[in-house]
């Protein structure tokens, strides 16, 4: 039990639950300032699935890149793998991975026949949809044929799943519609999700090198992924103050909500430690850190629009 443990990367799971939290909470607000009703087992069983597509993508990127070969070039303990290092075997992994998808999809339904039945018929098929789709993008990182993450794509599934459908469609849950100012904090979490792909993708640069894992940071050479990095780390707050402005926080005397901008001040330090860094594998402390980042980043917009505001 415990390897299967360790095999779903726990550390992993903030992260993955910072945009249904934001997305959620950002509802909250609006509902309650509209009279609207906030359905908290949206809330829970969002959590819930967003938690097993989570574990299902680790499960299927440490099974695809076991059977690939690409964990056997990898030298540290932080960077060892399940399937790799033979504490479970390719088989087990394959099923677990199998089973993980049919429960996801189970999970799926279960949201959004909450959600949305029976008076939204046609968004209960389109989320149907988006949640097969975010299945088959958990699994389609390292297996198949031509994996996604093996072709530097990553980054934008990234950005797609863990931002904009994670956010975005998590607000549409709650409200039954879609506003362009959630595309801004949709955003930042998206861009600090692909800051801690970029992290890990920079820290394995030389042994992806070696495997044939084209990813984005090995594309663009650790220089210029660390650019790209200090980018991604740089945005996320311009763009929540942005959502706070567009939202008339600014003529408000309520400055409560910008409790997300104290994040600042452990950016700066962050990203300072991380351009001092010259060896890849140095940088796999920083995973977690940017990892609870994001998870501080919408707990906090949580925190000021709803209980402070």
């Amino acid at each position: 039990m415990t390897d299967w443990i360790k095999a779903a990367r726990l550390r992993t799971l903030p992260l993955s639950l910072s945009g249904i939290i934001m997305g959620a909470f950002i509802a909250k607000w609006r509902l309650y300032g509209e009279g609207g009703i906030w359905d908290w087992r949206i809330f829970a069983l969002a959590l819930l699935v967003t938690l097993l597509y989570q574990v299902l993508s680790n499960y299927a990127n440490d099974y695809g890149d076991g059977v690939k070969g690409t964990d056997a070039k990898r030298v540290t303990e932080a960077e060892a793998r399940a399937v790799a290092s033979g504490k479970i075997t390719a088989k087990q992994m394959k099923n677990a991975v199998i089973i993980l998808s049919i429960l996801s999809f189970v999970a799926t339904v279960g949201l959004l026949y909450v959600a949305f039945i029976p008076n939204y018929m046609n968004e209960f098929y389109i989320f149907i949809g988006l949640g097969v789709a975010s299945i088959l993008a958990a699994i389609g990182y390292t297996i198949g044929k031509k994996p996604y993450g093996y072709m530097g794509l990553g980054d934008v599934f990234v950005f797609i799943f863990f931002g904009l459908v994670s956010v975005c469609g998590s607000y549409f849950l709650f409200t039954k519609s879609f506003s362009w100012d959630m595309l801004l904090p949709g955003t930042a979490i998206g861009m600090m999700s692909m800051a801690v792909l970029n992290l890990n993708n920079m820290r394995d640069i030389e042994s992806d090198k070696l495997s044939g894992k084209n990813s984005l940071a090995l594309r663009l050479g650790f220089k210029n992924a660390m650019i790209y990095e200090m980018i991604l780390l740089q945005l996320p707050l311009i763009l929540m103050l942005m959502f706070l402005a567009v939202n008339g926080f600014f003529q408000t005397q309520n400055y409560y909500v910008f409790i997300v901008m104290i994040l600042m001040l452990p950016l700066m330090k962050i990203r300072r430690q991380i351009m001092a860094v010259k060896n890849p594998r140095e940088l796999d402390p920083f995973l977690k850190q940017v990892g609870i980042m994001t998870f501080m980043m919408a707990v906090l917009t949580a925190l000021g629009l709803n209980f402070f505001h």
